[in-house]
């Protein structure tokens, strides 16, 4: 009889366990990806004249766009050389949201 509880309660504990890890994947790992891509999207669509903010707060906007280098103008001929994995979308997307046609 006591062999037969405690084998219940390995088999719920296991679904508890395996109830918690789909829980996991669903609220921390698939919206990773889906921001990873997002940001992976932005910046290989990245051109010049476009207003961008990098992950520092630098505000500027792009003068040249090479392989991994972004040149940016931040004021008055000042220009700064950042890697693209410096431009943040988050950022740019809070300081200069996306016009959109009403």
């Amino acid at each position: 009889m006591l062999y037969l509880q405690a084998g219940g309660g390995l088999f719920t504990n296991g679904f508890f366990m395996i109830a918690m890890l789909a829980v996991l994947v669903f609220t921390m790992i698939l919206p990773q990806r889906r921001r990873s891509k997002q940001q992976k999207e932005f910046m290989s669509g990245l051109a010049k004249g476009q207003r961008v903010v990098t992950a520092s707060g630098l505000l500027g906007i792009i003068d040249k766009v090479d392989e991994q280098v972004v040149t940016l103008n931040v004021g008055n001929k000042t220009y700064l050389q950042v890697t693209k994995n410096a431009i943040s979308k988050e950022l740019t997307d809070a300081i200069y949201p996306a016009k959109t046609d009403a």
